[in-house]
């Protein structure tokens, strides 16, 4: 193993993926490197050049992630979400670095009745989706042995999520309406964070995996099962359906990503999602 993939590179390692990702690294003896986007932009095709000399295994976690607001800025969020992810994998398959690199649920239709497997067919339907199905083949292109890591429905502790605008909206409303219509896989990054950990070491072969919890839940059921483990009466969130609240990006109905036994196996999102709230700030 490559010095035990001692030194990590985090691309985009500050959001809430990035910082359980740095915990778990830092837990398991890595060093772990993490520059700010304003000192290392991947849109610039020469931001690596002085920084890869020393590092063992690099994760591209930097994206665009406005869905809502890749609709009216596509070309803005390819040029990250597709050019930058490119020039990062150019850059390590020249310097013959691992790397693993993030992507999403968006690249499917969503209108599957049966878990997506890893090869599935890229179908997205948002702008966001074509941006990220775009550095899929960029990155696969560029460096084939790249490891690209599909998650959705992400939630923790150390930034903006579902989970965190769920226990702030049940303070300030008796009841809650949440879509019962959208089904998908509720994960905690710490989970994913694990996972890219697990994958490295393992020096996984390059190709597609998905890393999600195991089994499946629409963001209402969701939201009652919060509730429920917060000690709060679930019967105060009601459903409702994904037209009554229109956005201008169109969300997967079904998000369900398949688990092949070479890939990552996270546990039940129930499981996680107990583990992520008892470590919650109250």
């Amino acid at each position: 193993m490559r010095n035990q993939m001692h030194t990590w590179l985090l691309l985009g390692g500050h959001g809430m993926l990035g910082t359980d990702l740095q915990d778990v690294l830092r837990s398991a003896g890595r060093h772990v490197v993490t520059p700010r986007s304003s000192e290392c932009d991947i849109r610039e095709p020469d931001c690596l050049q002085d920084r890869l000399a020393d590092v063992d295994v690099v994760v591209n976690l930097a994206a665009w992630t406005a869905v809502d607001d890749a609709e009216t800025h596509e070309p803005d969020a390819f040029t990250l979400n597709a050019v930058g992810a490119h020039n990062v994998a150019r850059a390590c398959a020249r310097a013959n670095l691992p790397l693993v690199h993030l992507s999403t649920d968006y690249v499917f239709d969503g209108h599957a009745t049966s878990p997506y497997p890893v090869d599935a067919p890229q179908a997205p339907r948002s702008a966001y989706g074509r941006t990220k199905a775009a550095g899929e083949w960029a990155v696969r292109a560029a460096h084939p042995g790249a490891c690209i890591v599909r998650t959705a429905w992400l939630y923790g502790a150390h930034g903006s999520s579902f989970v965190s605008t769920m226990l702030r909206l049940a303070t300030a409303h008796e009841t809650l309406s949440v879509v019962d219509d959208q089904v998908g896989q509720p994960t905690w990054t710490r989970d994913v964070a694990e996972s890219v950990l697990q994958l490295a070491d393992g020096e996984a072969p390059g190709g597609y995996y998905h890393a999600t919890s195991t089994g499946s839940v629409s963001w209402c059921e969701f939201t009652q099962e919060i509730f429920r483990l917060r000690g709060l009466d679930p019967s105060r969130v009601e459903p409702t359906t994904t037209a009554a609240f229109p956005r201008p990006a169109p969300r997967p109905a079904y998000s369900v990503l398949d688990h092949p036994g070479d890939g990552p196996q996270i546990r039940a999102w129930q499981d996680a999602l107990a583990a992520a709230l008892a470590t919650w700030p109250s």
